[in-house]
């Protein structure tokens, strides 16, 4: 019986450094409102000078430094998409991220307008 929980303890303590070793770098997770860009913005520069393209997973965030990874989850459906940050804005109080056509249906926001997300990126030293 020592054996057996000898075997267990060992195969616990094996898996935990596993875990450990297999860490996530250090990300920053928050609960948003988004929106998305109105097809108006087609074409148009951004901030960055790059041209804003629906069909590309990108965002504008007000302080985020461009090329930035964002993690977008949607927490009613649990549908996540990656997106690159190109642009400033959104500049209003509510909404602190603004998403491009493409991300907006990949997370099922498109009809609604807005949805509250989870947003993670990794911790800006």
């Amino acid at each position: 019986m020592k054996f057996f929980l000898f075997l267990i303890f060992a195969s616990f303590s094996v898996s935990a450094q596993q875990a450990i070793l297999t860490k996530a770098p250090d990300t920053t997770s928050q609960i948003i409102f988004t929106t998305y860009y109105a097809k108006k913005f087609e074409g148009r520069k951004t901030t960055s000078g790059e041209r804003y393209r629906g069909a590309k997973f990108t965002a504008a965030h007000r302080t985020l430094p461009f090329g930035t990874m964002i993690t977008v989850r949607n927490i009613v459906s649990g549908k996540t998409v990656t997106v690159r940050v190109n642009d400033r804005g959104p500049f209003s109080k509510k909404f602190s991220l603004d998403l491009s056509q493409s991300a907006a249906k990949a997370l099922g926001i498109y009809r609604l307008g807005y949805a509250r997300v989870e947003i993670s990126y990794p911790r800006l030293k």
